[in-house]
């Protein structure tokens, strides 16, 4: 299938996603967040796919949103484009494939908030960050005042968003936003190397830690204890555990399937 916006390559368990519309630095607009909700479901029922790399042609991961488009929306049209980013956000949370963000430039507004919703965030040393909204007469709507401060805590996720300050890629390190900070032509490299060893943990054991992560961080600690029990309990009954433990036993390396 081809897609208007976005770029698509798979090669031996890893997906890339590369948002292609570099003249507005990947900005989203209604064609490209109905074009990512539409590889995303391509994706969520690939088998073979186990790890998704996120990233942008150019110089922006995802510069934002596009505001000549917002620009024209009602109240009602507004919150349903809102929606249809989130749903994004969500699917990419919510699915059993690990999301590697591989922040090439600026990421602001939707863009974070798109970053915000993968499980890893690896950043050039030339991305930028933030969150302009408020300056827009808006706020971070697609999910990015919820998930950032349970990242960065409230007091710093208020900064950020009230300020509406750009970020450098080692400040969003300090603060916890980016896992790590690397060269800009290395970046990709990072980010392959990277997916290539999750590949090699079980698919099950990674595909229920991002569950037990996801359902844990919404709940309170008994029950998240509770859910991690009843998952760690249902690895006793893969095949992965079997080898996964059988091949420490035997001092080899595991083969899972």
């Amino acid at each position: 299938m081809t897609y208007k916006t976005l770029l698509l390559e798979k090669q031996n368990g890893i997906t890339i996603i590369k948002m292609n519309t570099p003249h507005n630095l990947n900005a989203i607009s209604q064609q490209s967040v109905e074009d990512l909700f539409a590889v995303l479901q391509v994706i969520k029922n690939d088998d073979n796919c186990r790890v998704v790399i996120l990233t942008g042609e150019g110089k922006g991961f995802i510069g934002g949103a596009d505001i000549k488009h917002m620009a024209c929306l009602d109240a009602i049209e507004g919150g349903q484009f809102c929606f249809a980013v989130s749903k994004c956000t969500l699917e990419m949370e919510k699915m059993g494939k690990v999301f590697i963000a591989a922040v090439n430039g600026f990421a602001l507004g939707a863009g974070l908030e798109v970053a915000l919703g993968c499980d890893i965030r690896i950043f050039s040393k030339h991305a930028k960050i933030g969150f302009p909204e408020t300056g827009l007469g808006v706020i971070p709507g697609a999910g990015g005042a919820q998930r950032l401060q349970r990242l960065v805590g409230i007091g710093k996720a208020s900064e950020i968003i009230f300020t509406g300050d750009i970020i450098g890629a080692d400040d969003a390190l300090r603060f916890g936003i980016a896992n790590q900070v690397t060269e800009p032509e290395s970046l990709m490299d990072t980010a392959m190397s990277m997916a290539e060893k999750i590949l090699t943990k079980s698919p099950v054991g990674t595909r229920l830690a991002k569950e037990a992560l996801q359902k844990g961080r919404d709940t309170d600690l008994e029950k998240a204890l509770e859910y991690d029990k009843n998952l760690f309990g249902l690895c006793f009954s893969t095949e992965d555990k079997k080898e996964g433990m059988a091949a420490f036993i035997e001092k080899r390396k595991p083969v899972f399937k």
